[in-house]
Parts: structure tokens; sequence; C-alpha cells
């Protein structure tokens, strides 16, 4: 018989249903009585569905209907639900389809390599490749990482993050995005998510959305910390900073095609990230037209049917808590279906994202590589389900697949190191007569380079931030091993004092005669749920660890030659020694991966030409206008953090703050900052209309809700096989009984309707008006129209031949925007002296508009707009009208 109540524990959490006049509408400041006041999210509904003729997707959603299809209900929600935490050898795994030979899908960190693996390769952090400027080198290192993942067996890469963007300077996971820009960040994201896609891996664009600190993101490890707060941080922002700053990045990744993302865990306007409707249904997959899948990150879904309408479409790790084979969904979405809360054409739609996916990055069910390694031990045997300590076998094959990747690797490191200061020419060295290298971050640590877990610790060379999105080391060249071969190469006299503390030695060496100091200091933050030295995943300051700043100081008192070099998760206070005279050169070297010692010797001999900052150095950490929410302030409730600054963040707000040099607060090193091995001059900006047809708002309605079916009355059919083994913990789509509703979800409060608590529209699958602004892959396929070309003279006027990264910024105008926005970039390689090179940009309609929040959609302003060139956002020599 039909089911006709509906399972609990799929209610709703701090959303509030009552339909606003405009529902994508996330108006500033808004204010919802019911809600005690507090920022509100508007209920968006129905989930959109797939579009069959979505560009580039075509062929992967006739075979992922094909397969989709031939499924029975159970075998659905299978592929949605994770099996739980070590419930398999991934981080993450979804059930399978044995009857049609697809294994479960295997999701495993991450951004900058695999986590809990072996045999693989250790990337620089994302900062430091953003710091490159280069997109051809953020291509290679998708395809790069793409191709480890694919040949570990792994179908889906977490990574690479977008959120955070980098609001405030101390977000504890900011080294893992690109930079603080959202064009930058976006373009880096497009060209990562290509290559890993081009490798046969589903990339995964995460944390969505606005997820800009560790602090009280999740409630649980808040509470473990100290703090009596009972929900997750609330990030309030208005519609138009949600679709010009946080959004922004979010479309490009969605525009390259990405195959998955990944919610967030933190609120946005008090609603969930992985039930907020406005962001999943109406932002994302509404008016960006994403086609892929929505994937929760660890135990961030805290709703069953309620994340189900709201757009999730797949749950991680499955289980509600680690370990305790329970979940929201599994045997809960089967009965939701069956008694029609959660529609059929939900998870329909939910499956069909899935395996499309799977299918537009080129695998195939028959093609779908062996998982090589077990994520939970690196001994050749293990449990396969290690969360129930059961079935031992051989777990890890140890297969290499790092390549060829160790050169790539030293190449984006070397070249994402940013040359802050170089006076006298102190820099490249020329086989100096004597090096002395002081400091902690010059060495190793004495535990070994993957000593702490996680790399939750600061022992030896910063290689990488803390946290999930970090990697097992293959290897780590210090600083210190490869300065050291090459004065043994060059015959120059070498030693090192690998310690901040050991000062009266450091002194004795570096005050001797012809001594070159080269000083290491660093600063390190992660993710929130390790704590290291009271940085709760966020620096709780500014300054340099272990005392960097006295030691610094100290070592440039007594030597005239003082090179500075920082391994830094991001921009660290300056101020004390920045523009002494003995300091004569200052490198941010970021976190460069396994080839850390090789690429600073690279860059300080000028065997490479270096980078340029990816976000602005201020004075101190209050310059910057916004800081992290250290303490709550809403009571027991969700801290509540206002995102009021709007657009203004690095170098948006010091230009609006302090647009001079001598302005108090000014930046001491700007955003695009970085200087290279030679002086380059810009000249003969040429500005090129081009005449694309008018924007016309997008109009129609989508298709119905596809639906396949395969579905049974009775509920023998969905009960637990006699002839299949229950694995403790493992999570199964399967009924606990067929005697009634109740009895099946285990659920105590069992009675609720779906009318009685889901929002009007949830279960609609009729036709649905298209969005002005909507469109397959990012939107509106107008905006990508190109309005103007702009082309610039650089000539390299200096002696040596060196990279330069041009940049280019538009003033959209009007009150209250920003100053200039970044609008294009390019790295032009290895410009000779005297030879001039051509700098080409293209300004797209949507690098030009603003989002009109009456209209919901993108509008160019009647507002005069300008166009600079030049290389950092102040150092722009070249400047014109937009017609």
């Amino acid at each position: 018989m039909r089911l006709e109540s509906s399972v609990l524990a799929l209610g709703l959490i701090h959303v509030a249903w009552s339909t606003p006049a405009d529902p994508l509408s996330l108006p500033k400041q808004a204010r919802n009585d019911s809600n005690d006041g507090l920022a509100y999210s508007p209920p968006v509904y129905p989930s959109p569905w797939m579009d069959p003729n979505a560009q580039g997707w075509e062929e992967a959603y006739i075979k992922a209907r094909d397969f989709v299809s031939q499924l029975t209900l159970l075998e659905k929600v299978n592929i949605t639900t994770g099996v739980g935490w070590m419930g398999e050898r991934c981080v993450g795994n979804v059930g399978g389809v044995p009857r049609l030979g697809l294994r479960g899908l295997c999701m495993q960190d991450g951004p900058l390599g695999i986590r809990f693996s072996d045999y693989n390769s250790a990337f620089p952090g994302a900062i430091t490749a953003g710091a490159t400027f280069s997109k051809h080198l953020l291509r290679d290192r998708g395809f790069n990482m793409g191709s480890e993942h694919r040949d570990k067996g792994i179908d889906v890469m977490l990574g690479p993050a977008l959120g955070p963007l980098g609001r405030m300077p101390l977000g504890g996971r900011d080294w893992e995005g690109f930079g603080v820009d959202p064009y930058m960040l976006g373009q880096m994201t497009g060209a990562v998510v290509e290559g890993i896609q081009n490798a046969g891996v589903v990339a995964c664009a995460k944390h969505y959305i606005a997820n800009e600190q560790e602090h009280f993101r999740q409630s649980g490890e808040a509470t473990g910390y100290g703090f009596d707060i009972a929900e997750s941080l609330s990030a309030n922002i208005d519609d138009k900073t949600m679709h010009e700053v946080y959004n922004w990045p979010f479309v490009d990744a969605v525009h390259a095609g990405v195959g998955s993302v990944m919610c967030s865990y933190q609120q946005i306007n008090n609603s969930y990230g992985c039930q907020n409707s406005a962001t999943l249904n109406g932002l994302l997959k509404g008016e960006l037209g994403f086609q892929g899948f929505v994937m929760s990150d660890w135990q961030a879904q805290h709703t069953g049917a309620a994340s189900a309408v709201a757009g999730l479409d797949m749950t991680m790790p499955g289980d509600t808590s680690f370990n305790t084979g329970v979940s929201y969904w599994g045997s809960n979405l089967t009965l939701a279906v069956l008694n029609g809360t959660v529609p059929e054409y939900r998870l329909d739609d939910m499956a069909m994202r899935i395996m499309a996916s799977y299918f537009k990055v080129g695998r195939t069910v028959e093609t779908q590589p062996e998982i090589n390694f077990s994520s939970w031990t690196r001994q050749t045997f293990g449990y396969l389900h290690p969360a129930s300590e059961e079935n031992w076998q051989q777990v890890n094959f140890q297969v290499d697949v790092r390549g060829n990747h160790a050169h790539h690797i030293r190449e984006t490191a070397a070249k994402g190191t940013v040359l802050l200061k170089n006076n006298y020419d102190a820099l490249p060295l020329k086989k100096p007569k004597f090096v002395a290298v002081v400091g902690d971050d010059a060495g190793p640590n004495i535990a070994g380079p993957n000593g702490c877990s996680d790399r939750g610790c600061l022992q030896g060379v910063n290689a990488m931030g803390w946290g999930s999105g970090t990697s097992e080391f293959p290897y780590l060249i210090t600083p210190d091993s490869a300065l050291q071969q090459q004065a043994i190469q060059d015959g120059t006299r070498y030693e090192s004092v690998l310690s901040n503390y050991e000062w009266d030695k450091a002194k004795a060496l570096v005050s001797q005669p012809d001594a070159t100091a080269i000083v290491f200091v660093a600063a390190d933050s992660g993710e929130g749920y390790l704590n290291v030295d009271g940085n709760m995943g966020d620096r709780k300051n500014m300054t340099l660890w272990k005392n960097g700043n006295d030691l610094i100081k100290n070592v440039s008192s007594v030597n005239p030659n003082t090179i500075v070099v920082m391994h830094t998760v991001g921009p660290v206070e300056v101020t004390e020694w920045y523009d002494n005279p003995n300091v004569t050169a200052i490198l941010w070297a970021g976190l460069p991966g396994q080839e850390a010692g090789n690429s600073i010797t690279d860059i300080l001999y000028g065997k490479h030409s270096p980078g340029r900052s990816p976000f602005s150095w201020g004075p101190n950490r209050e310059s910057y206008g916004v800081d992290v929410l250290y303490k709550p302030n809403n009571g027991k409730g969700a801290p509540q953090q206002d995102f009021t600054e709007g657009a203004f963040i690095d170098y948006r707000h010091f230009d609006k703050v302090a647009p001079n040099k001598g302005d108090e607060g000014a930046p001491i090193y700007e955003y695009g900052f970085g200087l290279s091995w030679s002086a380059f001059e810009y000249t003969d900006l040429v500005i090129t209309p081009r005449s694309p047809q008018p924007y016309q708002p997008t109009v129609g309605q989508t298709i119905a809700a596809p639906s396949f079916g395969n579905y049974s009355d009775d509920l023998n059919e969905y009960t637990f096989p006699d002839d299949i083994r229950r694995i403790d913990q493992f999570i199964y789509p399967y009924l606990d009984t067929a005697e009634s509703g109740e009895a099946a979800s285990g659920d105590r409060n069992y009675g609720s309707t779906a009318e009685e608590f889901l929002p009007a529209g949830a279960t609609d699958g009729s036709p649905q008006p298209l969005k002005a602004a909507s469109g397959a892959n990012g939107g509106n396929r107008q905006l990508w129209d190109v309005m103007y070309e702009v082309q610039a003279t650089i000539t390299n006027t200096g002696a040596a031949m060196s990279d330069e990264v041009p940049q280019l910024y538009v003033s959209l105008g009007g009150e209250g925007e920003p100053v200039r926005v970044l609008r294009g970039f390019d790295r032009i390689e290895r410009i000779a002296p005297g030879q001039s090179v051509q700098f080409i940009s293209q300004i797209t309609r949507r690098d030009l508009s603003n989002w009109d929040t009456v209209s919901q959609n993108w509008v160019i302003t009647d507002a005069p707009k300008q166009v600079w060139v030049g290389s950092s956002s102040r150092n722009l020599p070249l400047v014109g009208n937009l017609q």
C-alpha cells in the first residue's frame, strides 16, 4: 500500500517559509519578524531539474538518462547516500549498483593533492599557485592532480576551493583558494576545473557559499572549544554583494562545466548551506543553470526531506554524525519517496546529476578504475570496512601516480614566489662568497614531513597549511638542503642555524664578514577541527610565528645584507622591519609543497621569474576593515556575521579608505604587486569596441520534471534482503520492516505529512518559468559577449630577461561602487631586454555589469566607465574611457 505519512528527521531547521514579493531577492539587511529579527533567506522552490539541451552536457545527459532509467528506487537512493564515515576506503563513498557493474563512487580530498594516500604528489597551496597569475600553469595543475586522483581510483576530487574567498586576512582556509579577487579566483578556477576533468575525474568546487571563517562554522566543533552555542554561524549577505563578489568565481566554475559543488557548513542568512533553497535552488541551479550535483560537506546535512527539496543531491559521508550508522537519507530517503514526501522526480534528478557528471568527464561503467588505496591505513592489508573492522583484505597497492609532476610543482612554487623588495640588486644571487641561513622554517620537521596529522603543526619549513585540504608528502625538500646543494655547486661557503631561538649562535654566524644572511620565517593556519598553538583554524593574529619579527630585526641589526623569506598562508605584519635598509630583499614564498627548497633556490638565484601578490599587505590587521568573528554575538543562537562592507574587501577597501600611498592605513604592498628581474614600460593603449547584440533577458519555461518510475507500492520489496549480511555502521537504502512506515523509519515522531512542513511549490514538477538572468553553464549566455578588446604594448627597458604580469582594471562607475575592479590579466613569459610584446584582453558584458536587485538581472549602468592597464592594482600608467 501507499504510505500516507512522512519521515521525521526530515523536518526544517531555521528556514522561514513565507514567500516574499521577490523570491530570489536576498535584500540587504533584510529582517524577518518570525525569525527574531535576524537576516532571512527566502524560499525558492521547486529544485530545478537538469536541462537535456545544456551545452556541453547533451551527451552526458543521454548516457545518464539511459543508465538511471534502469535503476530501481533502492539503487537511486544508494548512489545519493554516503555509506558512512570510514565505511569504505575513501573519505567519502556512496553505494554502488552491482547489478549494472557500477561500484560506489569514491570522493577524496583535495585541493593540493590526494589526502590519506601514498606515492602521490604534494602540490603547492592554491594561494601560491594563484600568485603565478598563469592560467596555463593552473590548467596543468588541474590535469596533473586529476590524473593522480584518477590513477588511484578516485571518481570525484574534492577541489578546487573557491570559498573562502578571503574576506578576512586571518581566515584559516584562505590559502586553499587562489586569491582574494573574485575575477582572478574565477579565472584560475575555470582553468583548474578544465584540467581536472580533462584528466577524467569529476571536480568539486567548494565550499558553497560565504564560508569565510572557521570559528563557529559547526556548532559542535565550537562547543568542543568551549563556546556555548546551539547553531552554526550565519553569514549574512545582501543580494548585490552575493552576486558581484562571493558567487562570481562559482559562475566561472559552472561555466567551465564543473561536475560537482560542495555546500558549506555555516548558514547563509540563517539557513544552513546544504538546505538553503535560495542559494542552491535559486542561485546555483536556477540562475546559473548548474547541471552537476550538489554534495554536502562532511556532516553539513541537518535535515532529510528539507535538504532534498532544497537542492542537495548527495550526502557525505552519509551518517548524521560520524560512525552512528544513522542517516537522514538512506532508508529514510527511500521511505520519503514511497510516501510522497520527496517527489519521485527529485530523486531521479539527483541520480541524473550524479551520473551525468560521471559520464561527462569520459568515464564509463566498464572502464571505472579500481580503488587501489585506503585512507585509513598505510599498510598493505587492512579492513575494507574500517568503521566496523570487517572484511580484512589487501587495501593498499602502493601505486605510484606522481609521474613527472615534481617539475611542475617546482616551477609553480618558484613562479608563485613574490619579490616584494629588492634593494641594491641584492637578488638574484650570483655565486655569493658566504651564505648564512637562519630560521626554523629553513629546516625539517624532526618527526618527518608527515609527522603531524593533517599537517597540524608548524615544525620546519611551512610547505602547506593544515586540515582536510592537505596531502601526504612523498618527500619534502627543505630550503636548507637545497641551498646547501647550490652552495656546493658554486663553491660558496654555507652554514645554517635552524632555530628561531639560538640567537647567540645565529649572531655569531651572520655578523661575520661577507655573509649574505637569509632569514626564513613563517605563519600558518588551517581547518577549524585542529587547534595549533591557540589558532583554532583561523589565525589569532597577523604576526609571524615563533618570534619571527624579532629574528628578522636581530639579524638585520648586525648584517647589512639580510634577505627575508616568508612561508605564510597570507599577509603578515611587516611594518616593523620592511623598510630597514639592512633588509635588502623580501620574498613571500607562500606554501610551496614538496619542492619547497628547490623552488625558493630557483628564485633566489634567478632561474625563474617571480609572481605577484594575490592579496594586499596592510600595515596591520585593523587596516583591512573586516576581521574574524572570534566570540559569539547572539547568545546561544547562531553567531551573526554581517557582511556590511559589501564589495569592499582587500584592495577595493584600501582604494576606498586610503587611495594614496601616504594615506594612513594604505597597503604596504598592494594587490597584484611584485617586482621582476627587469623594468617594463607600458604604452599605446588601444580600446576597440565590439558590437554584440543587445542584451535580452532569458524567457520561456523549463521542460516538465522527468521521472523514470520503477517503484512498487509493496513495502516488502524494500526491506533488507535475506542474502546480504549487514555491516555495522554501514548506511543502506533498505527499510528495516514492511509492517508500517513508523517502524520502517525507526522514527519516534513519525506522522507529519509533506503538506504540513514542506514549503509551497517544493514538490511541483510542472514546467517552471526561467529567470531573466538564467542560462545553462553560468547564466544568460550573452553575459560572455565581448564588449571591448583592450591592447597595450609592454617593453622590457631593463637589462635582464624576465616575465611580466599585466593587469587590467575597470571602473564600473556610480555611487557606492569600488574605485576599480580587476577584469583581465596575463603572465607573459621570458621577455628579452629591448623586446616589446602585446597584452590583449577582452572585456565581456559580464565584466561591465552590476547586479540589479529590482529586475533580478545584470545591467550595464549609464555611469562613466574607465579602463586601466598596468602592473598592479596601484601601478596603472595607462587609462582610457569606455565609450
